[in-house]
């Protein structure tokens, strides 16, 4: 499903002041958004700053006569892929809850006929109260989708649940909604980033892996419905927000916290870039620097993705291969020699710490080569031939 036009709707709150820098975000992203207020929403952002983003009317009012036909509550949602209400007030949820409908807004959500996605922000003692869970459950039930809400500190001065997701968040969380849920119901495992092994107390070996391609994995496997645990080596990336994180430095403390997750994951997707040695007997102290060469003792780390794909019950087994010379060649090889069904090979020299990569697939069936593209739509694509292949195998 792709959500090309969307009507935004915002109701009355202090969050509402959000809805501008999330349609602004929207529209860049190439979305045709037509936004809707209620009436209560004009006394926290103008109707003009809307228009400005969108390049669209704002409308507000049940009886606009901008619509030749009057039915602005039926015109509006007729072509669109989605309504988004963002931010949705504990009295607008009550009010779909009930199927009440006395404004543009609400009309138009009880008159629709596409999804219908819900963005909660409140108080954290109004969302708390069991009526709005209530409310709440049974729009669940009704099949509304309900991003959010997030905990932090909130306008009135006390810390809880009930702040509005972040613009950013609610475009991711909407993209996610838009994608097919392929690995609906399975768990899979990530890790991702480099591994840091210490040389003394402020050094380390490590590599110039960013975590980006890690991470994107983790956010399209979510995105196609699965529970994700992400094992992250040191990275400044903020992960996908509903991926379980576990943080760890060393190679040796990634294979723990992995062997820990194993046994419950469906798929195991090892795109981490582990350092290949660790030092031998690192000092607790800083080294001080002289004139004299330094000569560190190095031991191979442990192979992750070999252990796993050991294993007497393995998980479904995806490798990545950077290498800097024949490419396919080596990489066809370490597939082979950890038995794994399928292997992500790409050029270190293109890939590591860059935006964009090309990437070529390595199965029993053979090669398959993903143009070069921003990292999250080469994840996307990765996830459905995973999704191929897991299905075939398991299903």
């Amino acid at each position: 499903m792709e959500l090309k036009r969307i009507v935004l709707g915002i109701t009355g709150g202090v969050a509402a002041y959000k809805a501008a820098e999330l349609a602004r975000l929207l529209v860049k992203d190439g979305v045709d958004v037509q936004a809707v207020m209620s009436e209560a929403a004009r006394h926290f952002i103008g109707p003009a700053t809307l228009q400005a983003i969108t390049g669209h009317p704002v409308f507000t009012d049940l009886w606009d006569d901008r619509i030749d036909n009057g039915m602005a509550h039926i015109d509006l949602t007729r072509d669109a892929d989605a309504v988004l209400v963002a931010p949705a007030s504990a009295d607008f949820l009550a009010k779909l809850s009930q199927g009440r409908a006395d404004d543009l807004l609400s009309t138009l959500c009880l008159a629709r006929d596409c999804p219908l996605l819900v963005a909660p922000a409140m108080n954290r003692q109004m969302w708390e109260h069991p009526a709005t869970q209530r409310n709440v459950d049974r729009l669940k039930e009704d099949g509304v989708t309900v991003l959010g809400p997030a905990a932090g500190e909130q306008a009135c001065g006390e810390t809880g649940f009930g702040r509005l997701l972040e613009p950013a968040e609610l475009v991711e969380a909407l993209q996610a909604y838009a994608q097919p849920k392929l690995l609906k119901g399975l768990k899979v495992l990530v890790t991702a980033g480099p591994t840091y092994e210490a040389i003394d107390a402020v050094r380390g070996i490590t590599n110039l892996s960013s975590g980006r391609m890690g991470y994107a994995v983790a956010r399209a496997a979510i995105e196609a419905g699965a529970e994700v645990a992400l094992v992250s080596g040191p990275t400044c990336l903020a992960p996908p927000r509903q991926a379980r994180r576990v943080d760890v430095t060393s190679a040796q403390q990634m294979l723990e916290a992995v062997e820990a997750e194993a046994d419950r994951a469906d798929i195991f997707i090892a795109v981490a870039a582990v350092a290949d040695y660790y030092v031998l007997n690192p000092s607790e102290m800083k080294i001080k620097k002289d004139a004299h060469i330094l000569t560190l003792e190095l031991a191979p780390n442990p192979d992750i993705l070999a252990n796993v794909a050991s294993r007497p019950k393995p998980p479904f087994c995806v490798g990545f291969a950077a290498e800097s010379e024949n490419l396919e060649e080596y990489a066809e090889l370490k597939r082979r020699r950890k038995h794994l069904p399928l292997i992500v090979a790409n050029d270190a020299r293109e890939a590591i710490g860059a935006a964009q990569t090309r990437l070529v697939l390595l199965d029993d069936a053979g090669r398959q080569e993903l143009p070069r593209a921003d990292k999250l739509t080469q994840a996307r694509r990765l996830i459905e031939h995973v999704a191929r292949l897991y299905n075939a195998r398991y299903q």
